[in-house]
Parts: structure tokens; sequence; C-alpha cells
């Protein structure tokens, strides 16, 4: 069972991407479906999230050319099992990127070793207890959580973390209505989720 509020916003982000009138939907995610994608990924959805999905699944059209995504959706039905985990694995993998590349090393994890491979194995073993980021589209996430709603939808890039929407239902507007105009001074979402809010 889904919060109510969390209902609301799922479902408020679905009407407000049908309404732009850029994708096509399937019929939405059965509970059976949703059972077998968390169990068969090792992952549960937000409230949010879940409400959307059950909402209607939005359809990947043909990519623009020069599209970083060919599928930025992820189909969660019928889609190819690795390539859906190489989208629940992006955010990790990039932040692996940056340590092997980039010299990056979290705060929290005490002392870098000074071998680069022993670096990388421990930061894969400590970011193996980082809370799950769930792909929205694309390189959009929210976290994964049942219980758990209105968390801001990350843009995830290597460790370049930024908030694109203070919700779903705001990210859905911020990222697909034509007439979203500036973001104002007073926007500010509020970090959510351990590790990750403290990349952004």
């Amino acid at each position: 069972m889904i919060s109510n509020e969390g209902a609301r916003l799922g479902a408020e982000a679905a009407r407000r991407l049908a309404q732009t009138g850029l994708h096509e939907f399937e019929p939405g995610l059965s509970d059976a479906e949703f059972a077998r994608i968390e169990r068969q990924y090792g992952i549960e959805f937000a409230d949010d999230h879940r409400a959307f999905l059950a909402s209607g699944l939005p359809v990947n059209i043909p990519p623009e050319e020069g599209q970083t995504w060919s599928k930025p959706w992820p189909d969660w039905r019928s889609g190819d099992p690795d390539k859906l985990r190489d989208q629940l694995g992006w955010p990790v993998e990039g932040v692996l990127l940056s340590v092997e590349h980039s010299g990056f090393w979290h705060e929290g994890w005490g002392e870098r070793p000074a071998d680069g491979a022993a670096a990388l194995a421990t930061a894969r073993h400590l970011l193996a207890e980082v809370p799950t980021l769930v792909p929205v589209y694309a390189h959009r996430y929210l976290p994964a959580g049942r219980g758990s709603y209105g968390h801001p939808v990350l843009s995830m890039w290597q460790t370049d973390v930024i908030s694109y929407g203070l919700n779903l239902v705001d990210y859905i507007h911020r990222e697909f209505d034509e007439a979203r105009g500036d973001v104002g001074e007073d926007w500010e979402p509020r970090a959510t989720v351990p590790f990750w809010q403290d990349l952004l």
C-alpha cells in the first residue's frame, strides 16, 4: 500500500507529462509487474515513482541526432535486463569513474589509499552501502524506498549531481514543459538522500 500523498504526486506527474503531448504511453505497470521488477532488480520504487509508472508507462520515441540516451525512459515492462541494470548502476559507476580518473574521494570515506587500485576497490565497497537511486528518465533519478515520496529528482553525471526538480511533479514541469520559465532565486530543493546529497 502506498501513501496517499505519494499516490497523488505520482498521478499528478503522469498527468502533467501526458499534457505535454511529447510522449506516448502504454498501460501502467500492474502490482504483479511491480513485484517482479522489484524482485528481479533488488529495488523498491518510492511511492510517487510507483504511482507515476502505474498511471502509464512512457514509451521511448526514436532519438534525435546527438541525443546521449537512445532510450531515456526505462522500459520496466519489457526492456533488456542488462541495459536496465546498467541504468540502475549509472550513479555508482559514475562515482567510480571519478575516483579512478579524477581523484575524487568522499570526505566520509577516511584517508584515500595511495594505490589507485586499492582506492577504487575501497570506493566500490563503500558505495555498495549508499542508498539506491532508480532512474526516472535518462540520468535523472529518484531515491528508492517504499513509503517514501517527495524527494528531489537528481541529475547524475559522475560526481556532478544537481537537483532537477523539487519533487517528481516539479521535475516533469521543468524537464518537459515548454512554458516552464526560469528557476527563481527562492528555488532551493532540499537534499534528502545520504551520501548523494553531499555531491549536490
